[in-house]
């Protein structure tokens, strides 16, 4: 998270963008540099077929009639970046319809854990419906809120390198226990299930402890994209970027890995005219190697280095999700955009 301008739209916690900005020594060189493209990368270069946009990731993740719509070539090229966590549906099936869950099991096998993600708790089906019936207002989501203010804690000596993680000393967490448990249970199978793509995380102020919640405009669908690798170390050859206090003390390697750094979570989509649901849940880590399209069309150019996908004009920003990584379990803190907050929140 950095004072880059979060454009996605999330929100569960407070957009974590951290104070760090971006300042890279010129004259240092980039071993990850942008690599030309090769017949291997794409079939049409992006001058002969239209530009991938974040709508077009997200339709492409939908129901059949939303996935359609994309480009094929495209949607070839977007689909070889996709890296499922959870096998991927595209329709909810009669043997696995989304079911009304009301807590997360204590001991789960990988069946289950698939379909905790396909097929989420009630809590989290309802919020996702919220979104989808609110057409797609940010204000839906922040009304279910506790209003309980809580400190940000010192996480990891943060403090004491005045780092500050979050644009706020404070957040909140939903109502209802089991949000806040389900957004723990994401950060956990991330961490978890990673490496079998080839994401190592941990939860760590300098790597893995926040997402962004959004709302898609378009649909309204619920998602949160995590963001892997915050702040890794300064290196004058390999990272050439000052990222501000909170990458004081980073050992976190900037290395391959970094292409995985996005992670994406969306609910399953309800339809805005029955009670009927459109499309399961996705888990999904997004693969931004410099030869892939997300990367050619989907990543800022001042960020390519640091791989960043933001949320883009695709989404109402709403706030970030931050782990709680006080080396205790502890629910996720939700920080809200307080430019979207309303005055009685």
């Amino acid at each position: 998270m950095s004072s880059l301008p979060l454009k996605f739209a999330f929100l569960f916690s407070l957009s974590l963008a951290g104070a760090a900005s971006f300042t890279t020594t010129a004259a240092a060189p980039f071993r990850f540099s942008r690599k030309p493209r090769t017949k291997s990368s794409y079939s049409l270069s992006p001058s002969t077929r239209p530009k991938a946009t974040v709508s077009d990731l997200l339709s492409l993740l939908g129901p059949p009639q939303q996935a359609e719509s994309v480009n094929s070539q495209v949607a070839r090229d977007l689909w070889s970046c996709f890296k499922f966590l959870v096998p991927y549906y595209q329709t909810p099936t009669t043997r696995r319809s989304l079911s009304y869950k009301t807590s997360l099991p204590s001991r789960r096998s990988e069946k289950e854990i698939d379909e905790l993600i396909l097929s989420p708790p009630a809590p989290v089906l309802e919020l996702a419906r919220l979104a989808v019936d609110s057409g797609a207002d940010p204000g839906a989501i922040h009304r279910a809120l506790d209003p309980t203010i809580i400190p940000v804690p010192d996480v990891e000596g943060s403090n004491e390198d005045r780092c500050e993680l979050t644009r706020t000393p404070y957040g909140r967490q939903f109502i209802d226990e089991g949000l806040n448990s389900y957004l723990e249970f994401l950060f956990e199978m991330i961490v978890e299930r990673g490496p079998s793509v080839g994401l190592n995380v941990s939860l760590s102020r300098y790597d893995f402890f926040h997402g962004h919640l959004f709302l898609a405009k378009e649909s309204g669908r619920l998602g949160i994209l995590f963001h892997a690798k915050e702040y890794p170390a300064y290196d004058k050859e390999i990272f050439p970027c000052n990222m501000g206090y909170c990458q004081v003390g980073s050992n976190l390697a900037y290395d391959n890995s970094m292409n995985l750094r996005n992670i994406l979570w969306l609910a399953p989509l309800p339809s805005n005219s029955t009670k009927a649901w459109l499309a399961p849940g996705v888990l999904v880590v997004l693969d931004a190697s410099p030869e892939g399209i997300i990367y050619q069309d989907l990543i800022p150019e001042y960020v390519n280095i640091a791989r960043t996908l933001y949320e883009g004009f695709d989404f109402h920003t709403c706030g970030a999700v931050v782990k709680r990584n006080d080396l205790t379990i502890t629910a996720p803190l939700l920080i809200a955009d307080a430019s979207k907050l309303s005055p009685t929140l």
